[in-house]
């Protein structure tokens, strides 16, 4: 036998490298103090997250029991009722729910967008950027009623009465630091070498932003616009110092009026659920469902575009 015969492996064993290797000494054991402590961490940290969850299930349970009895078509097409009257609906404050959101999307969006351009494209240094992020930041934690009312005193007292424009300009203040910070984190993560390609192909800075930097950063922005909705449909401090609230539809014959008072889905579950009348009890309720529910199908929304973001 040659010297290069004996050097080779005579069998599949000798080729792996772990053929002697005892796999029952990786396995792990309660009796390892390290293994021990992770496994006692473990279920404390899941034991912690179940009681975390345990009101939050709870909430929805019921709000599903309470308020899941009394929907119905006539809720979603109907109107208020009043103090002794049976039945009714709030058909009003989901439309002027929606019209108030709609019209603080439209306010919100193009400041935050161009702003968060501008923050993304500007340098470390400079104080105006600084300034502007400082600010947005703070306005993360602004109070909502302090919005109300500076919405009030601009809006109210201005034009002389309660409108929907005014519960907009409130929500859209509250609106505007999710859409402007996350939609400067979408801008940030767009490759560099992309920006580089346009310019290098001859685009201008405007020309870059339009056609490379926000089409490729739109579902980050999208996912701030759908959380910013989330947190304005649920307000209610700002809506009771702007919009009140409205027994009546926000068209009346068939004409859109912004500039009276608006009912909202909010507000009448702050006035109903203070009700001595059955009634307007189990409708705050339904109100209540129907709101979660719109706010839960928007964060899904965003939570899915994030995700499509992300890969």
């Amino acid at each position: 036998m040659s010297t290069l015969d004996q050097q080779l492996p005579n069998s599949a064993d000798d080729m792996n490298p772990f053929a002697e290797v005892d796999f029952f000494d990786l396995e792990k054991s309660l009796r390892r103090p390290r293994t021990l402590m992770s496994v006692l961490l473990s279920g404390l940290v899941t034991v912690m997250t179940l009681l975390a969850l345990g009101p939050l299930f709870s909430v929805v349970w019921m709000l599903f029991w309470r308020g899941g009895r009394k929907l119905s078509i006539a809720v979603f097409t109907q109107l208020p009722p009043s103090a002794l009257e049976a039945g009714g609906g709030f058909g009003n404050a989901i439309a002027g729910t929606l019209i108030m959101i709609v019209i603080a999307t439209l306010i919100t969006v193009p400041v935050g967008v161009l702003s968060a351009v501008f923050l993304a494209k500007a340098k470390p240094e400079d104080k105006l950027a600084q300034a502007v992020r400082f600010a947005a930041k703070v306005l993360t934690g602004f109070p909502s009623i302090l919005a109300g009312v500076f919405a009030y005193g601009a809006i109210v007292l201005l034009t002389g009465g309660f409108s929907a424009i005014a519960g907009s300009v409130a929500v859209s203040i509250l609106m505007l630091p999710t859409i402007l910070l996350t939609a400067e984190d979408a801008i940030r993560m767009v490759p560099v070498k992309m920006v580089e390609a346009a310019i290098g192909m001859g685009a201008t800075e405007t020309q870059t932003a339009w056609m490379v930097l926000l089409p490729t950063a739109l579902p980050g922005i999208l996912t701030g616009v759908m959380l910013a909705i989330a947190r304005g449909a649920g307000e209610t401090a700002p809506l009771l110092f702007t919009s009140l609230f409205s027994n009546y539809w926000p068209a009346t014959n068939g004409h859109l009026n912004l500039m009276q008072p608006t009912a909202s889905l909010a507000v009448l579950i702050y006035n109903f659920a203070g009700m001595p009348f059955e009634n307007q009890v189990e409708l705050a309720w339904a109100a209540a469902l129907v709101l979660v529910l719109l706010v839960l199908i928007t964060n899904l929304a965003g939570q899915a575009l994030s995700s499509r973001q992300v890969r």
